[in-house]
């Protein structure tokens, strides 16, 4: 479908209407839905840190470390998060040590 035209303040034809500015809006807090805060971001951080990973990330890790992507699709949310760390973890050279 080809862009509208803007209108030409006539009275008749294919662009009519009175010719306007478009108004600005402010965004709505709808499109904000979804997106982390940056203090939530570093409290979840500092907890990764400290607290590593829960049993069932673990096995996350493990199953995308075997190439099993579609039995980690039941914990979908977690598995985009966990992928990354997964890359981080080979890009770092090693990730979590053993005791």
């Amino acid at each position: 479908m080809a862009p509208k035209q803007p209108n030409s303040g006539l009275f008749v034809g294919l662009n009519k209407e009175h010719i306007t500015t478009r108004k600005e809006l402010a965004p709505r807090p709808s499109n904000r839905k979804g997106k982390t805060s940056k203090r939530v971001h570093f409290a979840r951080s500092l907890i990764r840190e400290v607290a590593r990973f829960a049993p069932y990330e673990k096995r996350i890790t493990e199953l995308l470390k075997v190439g099993k992507d579609k039995r980690a699709v039941r914990a979908k949310k977690k598995r985009e998060e966990m992928s990354s760390a997964l890359r981080k973890m080979r890009a770092g050279g090693g990730g979590e040590k053993k005791k």
